[in-house]
């Protein structure tokens, strides 16, 4: 899939250094893991939380609920909390970059969802679960952090 940039958006296919959010869902005792789709430029078929470039004008907190509302379609009334976690970098050298990562915990009051095309399944799954999972490189550490 070819990315095209919206007005205001910045193209970070080619750039070295990516700062990204990558949030956590979580519903009662559960986290929540989207299945990437298997033809996106980064990581197709890895599981991951719902993840995304800073790569517009928004706050923090407004790239959060945009990401979460696009990719999951559960909308800001429904987010109870958000708690941001340690930024740390993740190298990728097949990819030649350097992920800026923002992990964020995102506490959630419904676990209905509906997956936009950046994903092709998901699940709700204990931490435990998770790490059997084919997981994204650096997501361990995210998990940790939240």
């Amino acid at each position: 899939m070819k990315f095209k940039p919206k007005p205001g958006q910045i193209d970070f296919t080619k750039i070295r250094y990516c700062p990204v959010i990558n949030c956590v869902l979580k519903h009662k005792d559960k986290i929540l893991l989207v299945k990437r789709n298997k033809n996106l430029n980064f990581y197709p078929n890895y599981w991951n939380g719902i993840s995304g470039f800073l790569d517009d004008k928004k706050s923090l907190k407004e790239k959060i609920i945009s990401e979460i509302k696009e990719e999951t379609k559960i909308p800001k009334n429904q987010i109870k909390r958000i708690q941001i976690g340690e930024i740390f970098l993740q190298e990728e050298p097949k990819y030649k970059k350097t992920w800026i990562v923002h992990p964020i915990l995102v506490v959630v009051k419904t676990d209905k969802i509906r997956l936009d095309w950046e994903a092709q399944e998901y699940k709700w799954v204990s931490k435990k679960e998770a790490k059997k999972l084919k997981l994204m490189p650096g997501f361990l550490k995210v998990l940790c952090q939240i």
